[in-house]
């Protein structure tokens, strides 16, 4: 019994945290922007019975004109936005619960492939699980 406690602990986890994950709901990958432009983020929380105390949302800017962008796990670039994050419902809305951004890309982002990367943090079940994700989105600098 000791051994199935052991080896269900890190699914049971793992599985609470994957419930607590955002998603990037605008824009989609492969949008168009201008340098300089304002951008809609969209980022939502899939609704989940699990319990969780949001913490913060950080959005940054990375060109991938001159060189390969890292993964936003590695570095998110020039930070658009760092604050709190309270997705909500909207009414009459069949989306999930979100919380919309706007950022604006860098005047100086030269033409080419860029990623906006979006980091989270949160707590997450009974015991106060802390959880950091990153994730991003392939945007195009017209």
């Amino acid at each position: 019994m000791k051994l199935f406690s052991t080896l269900a602990l890190p699914t049971l986890l793992s599985t609470a945290a994957f419930a607590q994950s955002v998603r990037i709901g605008n824009p989609p990958n492969g949008t168009s922007v201008h340098a300089g432009s304002n951008v809609l983020m969209e980022i939502d929380r899939p609704d989940t019975l699990t319990g969780s105390t949001e913490i913060a949302i950080i959005i940054g800017f990375q060109s991938c004109a001159t060189m390969p962008c890292h993964a936003p796990s590695d570095g998110l670039g020039t930070i658009l936005y760092n604050g709190g994050y309270k997705p909500e419902f909207q009414p009459g809305s069949s989306k999930p619960p979100h919380q919309n951004f706007t950022v604006t890309i860098p005047a100086s982002a030269p033409q080419g492939p860029g990623l906006l990367g979006v980091s989270h943090v949160a707590l997450v079940g009974a015991g106060q699980t802390v959880i950091l994700e990153s994730l991003g989105v392939t945007v195009n600098v017209n």
